[in-house]
């Protein structure tokens, strides 16, 4: 109790001193956090608009389809296991697809194209397909999933696909493709809208309802099956747990159920490297922040020089001028991380409600990135503390040490 009171005097009483290790600690506090905070918060921004633009937070698919895609590899009973997913409140939204590679031919001109068959209301619930119509109506508009007049079904078609076609809202497509029964599956369809742009994931993609992908590829008679099953959750960071947890609880063991980390591995290492480097950047403030702390405490301890003879002299043992000097340098981290709390905690929420516009955005695969956001969280908030307060005690070490044996003769005869 006695070290407690003197380190607490000692602090009040050298004001000079412990306000440059305040304002040390405050500003490496300060701008840690704020960094962190713009690290979480891009990578957060730039996760979500990347998953919910396609592939969602969790997908389901039949065995190894991911690696091996197969027509032959699909959900049976998807009815069901959409209802069972749909009934978790984590789970925002469900989206069954059936894909097929075709051959798309429109006026004189052919290319390949990746025909989708999707669920309209629930696709827009996910990803938000609907918001991409930049031509025409969607596919949930009256009358849109229903055969027009020319008996064709509707079809959504990508901007470059529709560009490299010639096509516009109105003309008629024609798609070709196998069948799941071998034969070979042809059918013309109705353009409706036009999605997405040159860049955009849509671009070379033709979205038709489920209805339509079963007929054009003789599935009519399983109205139940499918690829794939995107969901979308309300925290993209609980896809790994809930795709665990969802693996288990399915019956059907020849199914896999993936957390976006794995669907999309390639974009997630990148991801996961590029945050390497930020660190970095934190392991230099780190540094910095260190540097001066050590100085401001070595230099303290040099002016004490005196103070510890006189402790020393009086019978004061070694272990307690060590406990001394690391007592006062953990006060002043605990104080000088409220101080930078103080201060960050407001830009943070900022930054998290409204970021910073960048001059020119950046695309990422697709994904238009025109805006750094912030992030508070525990994290963003505990890290800092723990390491301000960590390379406190550390840098500290040497003089507390220094401190401790030091010579009461010597001492007392410093000027």
């Amino acid at each position: 109790m006695l070290i407690v009171k003197l380190a607490f005097r000692n602090i009040l009483r050298n004001r000079r001193r412990s306000l440059l290790t305040l304002l040390s600690m405050g500003g490496g506090f300060f701008l840690l956090c704020l960094t962190l905070s713009m690290s979480e918060g891009s990578y957060s921004n730039i996760i979500n608009i990347f998953t919910q633009d396609h592939t969602g937070h969790v997908q389901i698919h039949k065995e190894n389809y991911l690696e091996r895609p197969s027509l032959y590899k699909t959900i049976n009973h998807a009815d069901e296991i959409i209802t069972l997913l749909e009934q978790k409140t984590l789970v925002l939204g469900v989206a069954p697809r059936i894909y097929s590679p075709s051959l798309a031919y429109g006026k004189n001109k052919t290319f390949p194209a990746q025909v989708i068959g999707i669920d309209p209301e629930r696709e827009a619930k996910t990803t938000g397909l609907d918001n991409k119509v930049n031509e025409g109506y969607y596919l949930t508009r009256p009358l849109a999933n229903k055969i027009s007049k020319d008996a064709y079904f509707p079809a959504m078609i990508g901007f470059s696909l529709a560009k490299n076609l010639q096509l516009t809202v109105g003309d008629e497509l024609v798609l070709i493709s196998q069948g799941i029964d071998g034969s070979i599956a042809n059918d013309i369809f109705n353009v409706v809208a036009i999605v997405g742009d040159a860049s955009s994931y849509e671009r070379m993609n033709v979205y038709i309802s489920l209805t339509a992908m079963r007929e054009f590829l003789s599935m009519a008679g399983d109205t139940s099956k499918v690829h794939e099953l995107a969901l979308i959750l309300s925290s993209q960071s609980q896809a790994r747990e809930f795709a665990a947890k969802t693996q288990s609880a399915l019956k059907d063991e020849s199914l896999s159920v993936e957390p976006w980390q794995v669907v999309e591995s390639s974009f997630y290492k990148s991801m996961q490297a590029d945050k390497k480097g930020s660190y970095v950047s934190m392991g230099i403030i780190i540094f910095i922040v260190s540097i001066g702390v050590l100085n401001t405490i070595l230099m303290g301890t040099m002016e004490r020089t005196r103070e510890f003879g006189v402790l020393k002299a009086i019978g004061t043992r070694p272990l307690a001028v060590f406990t001394l000097i690391m007592l006062e340098s953990f006060v002043l981290a605990i104080i000088g991380c409220l101080l930078g709390l103080l201060l960050a905690l407001p830009v943070c929420f900022w930054l998290a409600g409204v970021g910073i516009s960048m001059p020119e955005p950046i695309d990422m695969g697709g994904i238009i990135f025109d805006t750094m956001l912030g992030e508070v969280s525990w994290f963003v908030v505990l890290l800092p503390s723990i390491v301000v307060i960590s390379s406190t005690l550390i840098v500290s070490f040497i003089p507390a040490i220094r401190a401790a044996k030091i010579s009461p003769l010597k001492a007392l005869q410093a000027v």
